[in-house]
């Protein structure tokens, strides 16, 4: 500011030129360092840095990675009925990721997907919302819609459709996967279908909590739920891992 507010009220400060004793100045200054000090002391007492809060709560969410191919059903009815309604009640406390499942090839530009290529790009799209919305509540959103019409990936009515049902912009979605003439939103799907490979996940839809298989849902039906495959199960185990890391465990 152009303009400089003095750190005394101008009564003080006009008590201060006055003439007095060096001694009788010098303590009114100490008094109000020393004031001012206390009030500083207690504030940071009181306040303690928000950002450093901040950082021990995004450390203390619990990790929660969903596992899928954008034209598999299982994929559909495993958001639509556990990951979805889980999410709406915890999203708070999980470090959500969509990842997606492919095998890495020499060819076809490197990846290579179980139901083609439309599912390819299917997945580029989907991992691009979450590159451009990386907010799960809205990316999730687009994913679901997606699935539900799963046939229809990738028509471009679709896409266009689920991005303004959720807020999104189409072209933003659109410049992500046309950028560097495809190879930013190719090397997007080689990294994700490279860590679903080396999780030693094949299945779609693959649920992961805390870095651990949670949930399998292969064929229509639900495997390896220790603790149950409803959206309550997994909402209580996310609960008690969230507690847990920041120390409030009975």
């Amino acid at each position: 500011m152009d303009t400089k507010t003095p750190l005394l009220p101008q009564s003080e400060s006009t008590m201060l030129r006055r003439p007095s004793s060096r001694k009788l100045r010098r303590f009114h200054i100490a008094a109000f360092i020393a004031v001012l000090g206390l009030f500083w002391l207690g504030w940071t007492w009181q306040c303690p840095d928000p950002s450093h809060n901040h950082g021990r709560a995004e450390e203390s969410k619990v990790p929660l990675e969903i596992h899928i191919m954008s034209k598999c059903p299982d994929a559909r009815d495993c958001l639509q009925n556990l990951v979805l309604p889980t999410m709406q009640k915890v999203s708070d406390k999980v470090d959500f990721r969509l990842s997606f499942i492919g095998k890495t090839t020499d060819e076809d530009d490197g990846v290579q997907c179980m139901h083609g290529q439309t599912e390819c790009l299917g997945n580029i799209l989907e991992l691009c919302a979450a590159h451009v919305y990386p907010d799960p509540k809205i990316y999730l959103g687009f994913t679901m819609c997606m699935s539900r019409n799963f046939d229809d990936i990738p028509k471009k009515d679709l896409v266009e459709d689920c991005a303004l049902e959720h807020g999104m912009d189409f072209d933003k979605i659109n410049h992500c996967v046309s950028q560097d003439d495809g190879a930013y939103a190719m090397d997007l799907l080689r990294k994700s279908v490279e860590r679903s490979a080396e999780a030693n996940v094949t299945k779609s839809c693959t649920v992961r909590l805390n870095n651990k298989v949670r949930c399998i849902m292969d064929g229509g039906d639900w495997s390896e739920c220790e603790g149950g495959s409803k959206p309550e199960d997994l909402e209580r185990d996310i609960k008690s891992l969230y507690d847990a890391s920041r120390g409030w465990a009975e």
